[in-house]
């Protein structure tokens, strides 16, 4: 059914998406088992391809160099952030003092942040030759070539903000902008292996109007969207109570505001997926793609729904972190690529 040209591509663009949601997974022990600055520069890790294992393999005032390092980083990006107009942000960035700690060396910690950045590196690689191959669509399909090409720069883009979630030692809104370009990333893929995979086969798109169950997607996706910024703030407030050394066990009352709204629109979120799960399901053959995707989308939501809960009522366990953040970039790629599959055939 597909050149060979195409099967390359549509392959490639599958194991793109794949290797992006485990570099995310990477992303979520990292975050949870606090091993984000395991590596104190960027892209080496203590000035070495491969990180030390014992703290004797340190470079000599190694502490010191990486601090000036990244208060020069950090004045340069200050400087751009401050060209956009945003004068206070800056000012904010280069008076940090947190900046100025180095963290004790950890072996573990090291090697966790050090696999993460190989799961970049891999999926960096698989998005370039995505960008390749998708040049035989050039003539047939220049759309997805388009995207291909855009999605390589947003992942370099994207290394260079991981650079500078180094440089300003884990800076909470610098983290929220990293994760949202990471489900961009995400989404631009499976935006690409959508229109690959539908241009020579039609038969998986709806030939009737959706019934506004589109719409329904799209409003869960931007519903989501919000979630996931609240959830980062979230967050951000569990690891400033954990650097204050308050107890897990008071660390979601002690949040607030942020973390009821997160709440409240994670309610929000089940109440349109159930919803919209019965409406495909009764417009819908059982053995329909968009059946089959409604069910993922329900299942990934409640284990959302129950890790959230497990969050709140057993002191924030890492592991339950992990698997937050995990599934809900899964929820999200999902509800996505059902939301494209509501897509009306043109005839």
């Amino acid at each position: 059914m597909y050149p060979a040209g195409e099967k390359r591509f549509i392959r490639i663009n599958r194991f793109t998406i794949f290797i992006l949601f485990v570099v995310i997974t990477a992303g979520g022990v990292v975050r949870s088992t606090g091993s984000g600055m395991g590596c104190p520069d960027w892209p080496k890790c203590f000035n070495r391809i491969i990180p030390p294992t014992d703290a004797s393999q340190l470079p000599e005032g190694y502490e010191q160099h990486y601090i000036e390092g990244r208060v020069k980083k950090n004045d340069r990006f200050a400087k751009m952030v401050e060209a956009f107009g945003f004068s206070k942000l800056a000012d904010d960035i280069r008076h940090d003092e947190s900046i100025l700690k180095h963290e004790e060396f950890n072996a573990v910690k090291t090697w966790t942040e050090y696999i993460n950045r190989l799961a970049g590196v891999v999926a960096g690689f698989a998005l370039l030759f995505s960008a390749i191959y998708s040049f035989t669509y050039i003539k047939s399909k220049p759309a997805i070539l388009a995207w291909s090409v855009l999605n390589l720069f947003a992942v370099v883009v994207q290394a260079w903000l991981g650079s500078i979630v180094v440089s300003t030692n884990l800076m909470p809104w610098v983290i929220t902008v990293h994760m949202l370009l990471a489900l961009l990333i995400v989404a631009i893929s499976i935006y690409t292996f959508y229109l690959a995979t539908t241009f020579r086969n039609k038969t998986i798109l709806i030939n009737y109007p959706s019934g506004g169950l589109k719409a329904l997607a799209i409003l869960s996706l931007v519903i989501m969207l919000v979630q996931v910024v609240y959830g980062t703030e979230v967050r951000e407030a569990i690891d400033h109570l954990n650097y204050l050394g308050k107890e897990r066990a008071t660390w979601i009352d002690s949040i607030g505001s942020v973390y009821e709204i997160h709440r409240i629109l994670a309610y929000v979120t089940l109440g349109i997926t159930v919803l919209f799960f019965f409406l495909v399901k009764n417009r819908f053959s059982k053995l329909s793609i968009q059946s089959r995707y409604a069910w993922i989308v329900l299942v990934l939501v409640l284990i959302q729904m129950a890790s959230g809960i497990i969050l709140a009522r057993f002191s924030v366990p890492a592991v339950a972190q992990t698997t937050h953040l995990v599934i809900a970039s899964l929820f999200f790629g999902a509800q996505y690529y059902l939301m494209l599959l509501m897509t009306k055939l043109k005839r």
